[in-house]
């Protein structure tokens, strides 16, 4: 998506080989007409899918998540960090290993949203180590739902996530890829485009 590549460019800060910075514009403050762009680029990756629900982790990836459900017409769901006392029903639960947060916490998701029935189409803003999607997919193959595929905003390529999901079967969709990145550039592998 050469608009979202754009303003990674711009107005992305890449703090170290493996950290981009892009809360400018993503994951702080928000470009809500950029969001909606990205959910409509997944709605359209993913047409034909029947998809009935879109999940996500918080915080980052609900408005992502959001902006792909409206496009698609379906539900999202968002697996929540800390159990809240309002959650007293059975859920699906995973561990999950946040990178820049350097530390592990349990993500859960109400039983009594997913099903076997349903399809879903993971979302989230990035794609590096894979820790948070593994843990989406988990929840979904506890459920005996059905993985559509997993759509990344932001895929740090050099990191090892795509090839976790990859090895598991998961169908991988991202927007923008980076093949590497320093304070003096990003460089981005550039997609096939697709034969009609």
């Amino acid at each position: 998506m050469k608009e979202l590549q754009e303003r990674i460019v711009q107005d992305g800060k890449v703090l170290s080989a493996s950290v981009l910075k892009v809360d400018a514009f993503l994951n702080h403050q928000v470009d809500p007409q950029l969001t909606m762009k990205i959910g409509q680029r997944f709605a359209e990756l993913f047409a034909g899918e029947k998809i009935t629900k879109v999940v996500t982790i918080e915080a980052s990836g609900i408005h992502f998540a959001m902006a792909t459900s409206f496009a698609l017409g379906v539900p999202f769901i968002y697996a929540k960090k800390k159990k809240a006392v309002t959650l007293t029903e059975e859920v699906y639960s995973a561990p999950v290993h946040s990178f820049t947060r350097q530390e592990t916490y349990q993500i859960s998701v109400s039983r009594q949203y997913l099903s076997k029935e349903d399809r879903i189409l993971i979302v989230d803003d990035f794609l590096a180590t894979g820790a948070a999607l593994v843990g989406l997919t988990n929840i979904v193959k506890d459920a005996g739902a059905h993985l559509v595929g997993v759509g990344a905003v932001i895929e740090k390529s050099f990191q090892e996530g795509r090839g976790l999901l990859e090895q598991a079967g998961v169908r991988i969709e991202s927007l923008a890829r980076i093949e590497s990145m320093s304070p003096e550039g990003i460089h981005f592998i550039e997609e096939e485009p697709a034969h009609v």
